[in-house]
């Protein structure tokens, strides 16, 4: 599925325009897909209340759409009021729409503070506060004048509330997809109000931010958004995802003239079955192990033993033909038992555990001549040595590399090593990795995702996997954002596993977009079918590596 930011959203229905489909034609779709889609929630029961339905409204486009849906339900058997949050509709096209809802079927309500009312409230306060020494009688004046505005207020307000609790369905169109900063206290109190209804949001919960996918506080809560043309790229990452229930994208009639607009920009994806349904090569009936790759992994410690095993067992699982572990003797000695079907290459090292780097150069020169891939640095540690090691890899490797963890820690300690690469490269950082990285905090990091991993994948011409919910695939121009995964996963050991994934796809010829994109998606449902068997708090990241085959069965 594709993803688009708001600014090329903007710019579509911009050009739309230019090819003949003007901006109150897309509102009218809009707002009848919406409708469509309320009623096709009750066709298929998944709605099984009563069919009072209240349109929180804002002032701008978003509004409109709303009218347009309210207008449409009202001929469909439904009882529907409108609230007017924040004010009068402030677009030509959404006043339009507005006046064309039949006032005597609609309930429409003024549900924000008038200009007038903020203009007396605000004089009144004044007056009130420089009264000391004034006479009692300009005092009791100003006193009943407060009272009449706080009186008129409940009433405005309580014909907001009452509304709202006399409805089944609760829609939110108040702000759209352009919202920056907080939300009003009062919309927030009414957000509050409607958290036993069902919510649809109108392309995006009110409150979250469709950039960078952060929410404010008070966001609201729906259980269905309606997102019109396209996803946007803030929906895809959390905080936003969460508030945003089930995703329905309805087509708006943008003309694939229109589309064109979009050729020159970063093409982005969200991962679903179809995305890699035909990745699976095929094994002949003759096909031998070196049909099939070889993986080298340079990884592990003395004290990070299992690291090495689950990224040399999950890569086995996933289908190379030969894996060599090189590692320190302690991990050499798991891996003996762990994993029987890898051949072993013991390296030298130091008091500490950690690879030595000149002891063990002539062995990791010989190993990789002979490598289809290698994955390098998962619980490796960061020494002198080490980092050489890292530099010797990035320099001398012939064959893509996948680094990992403690790869990436070294690598941080000078990133344009990444310019001196003989092969393709793939990073799979967690944000404090990528942190270390480009210098950023991350905070910075996770409040725009996608930006950042597009940004370093097109610098250093290299393959970017941000881990984290929602995992971003990057390579130059283009991303996947991934759908498969859970919060069980969220333990130590599972970025090993993954690291194993996509080598091991890359081994056997996947391109790195395809190994790192593919391998992220498998990760995750391979985590989806642990988290069913075992759930969320139970599950380890070797329970992964054991769901690997149900995940090919299944891709199958």
């Amino acid at each position: 599925m594709k993803i688009i930011t708001t600014k090329q959203m903007k710019a579509l229905e911009s050009e739309s325009v230019n090819h003949g489909v003007s901006l109150a034609k897309l509102m009218d779709n809009a707002g009848k897909a919406l409708a469509d889609f309320i009623c096709s929630l009750y066709d298929k029961k998944e709605i099984n209340c009563g069919k009072n339905i209240t349109f929180l409204a804002g002032s701008g486009n978003n509004g409109g759409d709303c009218f347009v849906a309210a207008r449409e339900l009202v001929y469909c058997g439904f009882n529907v009021s409108v609230v007017c949050v924040c004010d009068k509709p402030q677009t030509n096209i959404a006043l339009d729409a507005f006046n064309k809802m039949p006032s005597d079927r609609i309930n429409i309500i003024e549900g924000f503070k008038s200009k007038h009312t903020k203009k007396t409230i605000e004089a009144a306060e004044l007056s009130f506060m420089s009264v000391n020494g004034s006479s009692n009688e300009n005092s009791s004046a100003n006193q009943a004048q407060m009272e009449q505005i706080q009186l008129a207020e409940k009433k405005r307000t309580d014909a907001v509330f009452n509304t709202i609790s006399k409805s089944d369905v609760i829609v939110d169109g108040v702000f759209g997809t352009g919202f920056r900063g907080k939300l009003d206290e009062e919309i927030i109190s009414f957000f509050k109000a409607a958290d036993s209804k069902i919510k649809i949001s109108v392309d995006v919960p009110s409150g979250g931010n469709c950039t960078y996918g952060s929410a404010a506080e008070g966001i609201f809560n729906a259980d269905y958004t309606v997102a019109f043309g396209f996803l946007k790229s803030g929906m895809t990452q959390y905080p936003l995802k969460q508030y945003c229930g089930k995703i329905k994208v309805c087509e708006i009639g943008i003309p694939d003239k229109a589309l064109e607009l979009l050729n020159d920009e970063a093409d982005m994806q969200l991962a679903d079955e179809s995305c890699f349904s035909n990745l699976i090569k095929p094994r002949k009936p003759d096909s031998h192990k070196g049909d099939f790759g070889r993986l080298l992994i340079i990884a592990g410690s003395r004290n990070m033993r299992g690291a090495c095993v689950m990224a040399a067992e999950s890569a086995l699982r996933c289908g190379v033909g030969i894996v060599c572990t090189a590692s320190v003797e302690e991990t050499i000695n798991t891996a003996s038992i762990k994993i029987p079907e890898s051949i072993l290459l013991p390296l030298d090292c130091d008091y500490d555990g950690f690879m030595l780097y000149e002891n063990n150069l002539d062995l990791l020169k010989k190993e990789l001549g002979k490598a289809d891939a290698v994955l390098f640095g998962c619980g490796l540690g960061v020494t002198n040595d080490t980092i050489k090691l890292t530099e010797f890899i990035i320099e001398n490797a012939e064959c893509p590399v996948i680094i990992d963890a403690d790869g990436i820690n070294c690598l941080a300690a000078d990133v344009k090593l990444l310019q001196k690469k003989r092969s393709d490269i793939i990073l799979t950082p967690h944000p404090a990795e990528m942190s270390r990285l480009i210098g950023k905090s991350v905070s910075d990091i996770q409040s725009d995702r996608i930006n950042t991993a597009l940004s370093f994948a097109e610098e250093y011409n290299v393959t970017v996997v941000l881990k984290g919910a929602g995992t971003v695939t990057a390579q130059s121009q283009k991303c996947i954002v991934n759908t498969t995964g859970n919060s069980g996963m969220s333990k130590g050991g599972s970025g090993d596993v993954l690291a194993g994934i996509v080598s091991s796809l890359s081994a056997q010829g996947y391109t790195p977009f395809e190994a790192a994109s593919f391998g992220a998606y498998i990760h995750g449902m391979a985590g989806d079918f642990a988290a069913e068997k075992l759930g969320v708090q139970f599950m380890l990241p070797s329970d992964i590596i054991n769901e690997l085959s149900a995940v090919f069965k299944n891709l199958s």
